[in-house]
């Protein structure tokens, strides 16, 4: 990250020919890679698409991961079995093994756009999110549902003022991995949004490599306004996250 963030402020000519090297007065290019960026390739353009899909994906796969978890934890059945293995098992099926069919499909239902690349996200990152969750409520007593069930609650309400509250850490903990994966999410959006009005952040970046010359400053300024947030996130949520994967680890 360092090295990135040195690089960044560095003329492109000067980056090949000495990349450990500091910024001195001869290579330092203030914030002309930054700029340069932005203006030329729409990086805020392309960066507002990224959070828009990105945070509607988090609160998607959040939201029914969760209630899917909720409903194979508590009903023990047949049914109930196979779809948690099934769920189990996407989470080590590749994006090359279905990219093909996927592909496909994308083009027949018309999913190549901000809105439609969602349901996508949401089938590739479930597998991961429903496998922490049943590891909370697995802990949850199924007492307290009962009590409240016998006060004349329904089922939404049970969900959403018994489950949800008691399973923060693991919302915490799956938002943060599921923000991540669709932060710098890179082969679904180049595959299937293939118009330039659809591109995403980190497709942006990677048009600042060409077949035959690569600017390096803008790209690695680039690389940085994309590792930001991220890195940002994690500081701030870092004990959030760390006692969320503790405490499903430990109740699975």
């Amino acid at each position: 990250i360092f090295l990135v963030l040195m690089n960044s402020f560095k003329n492109k000519l000067y980056i090949s020919d000495a990349p450990f090297a500091l910024p001195n007065l001869d290579t330092f290019s203030g914030m002309y890679n930054y700029v340069n960026g932005i203006q030329k390739t729409g990086l805020l353009v392309a960066a507002g698409r990224s959070a828009f899909i990105t945070i509607c994906s988090v609160i998607v796969i959040v939201l029914l991961t969760s209630m899917a978890a909720w409903w194979i934890t508590r009903v023990t059945c047949k049914l109930s079995t196979v779809l948690y293995y099934l769920f189990v098992f996407a989470m080590i099926v590749p994006f090359q093994m279905v990219m093909f069919t996927l592909s496909k499909v994308t083009d027949f239902l018309h999913l190549g756009n901000m809105f439609g690349i969602i349901p996508v996200y949401l089938g590739f990152g479930a597998g991961l999110s429903l496998f922490m969750f049943c590891g909370f409520i697995k802990a949850i007593p199924i007492s307290l549902e009962e009590a409240a069930r016998v006060d004349g609650a329904g089922r939404f309400r049970i969900f959403s003022t018994v489950i949800l509250p008691l399973t923060v850490p693991g919302l915490v903990a799956t938002g943060i991995f599921s923000f991540i994966n669709g932060w710098n999410e890179y082969l679904f959006a180049s595959t299937f949004m293939k118009s330039y009005e659809n591109w995403t952040l980190p497709i942006g970046i990677a048009s600042f490599s060409g077949q035959y010359a690569t600017n390096w400053g803008t790209l690695m300024a680039g690389a940085v306004l994309i590792t930001l947030p991220v890195v940002l996130m994690f500081l701030l949520l870092q004990k959030h996250l760390v006692s969320g994967m503790t405490a499903g680890a430990v109740k699975q």
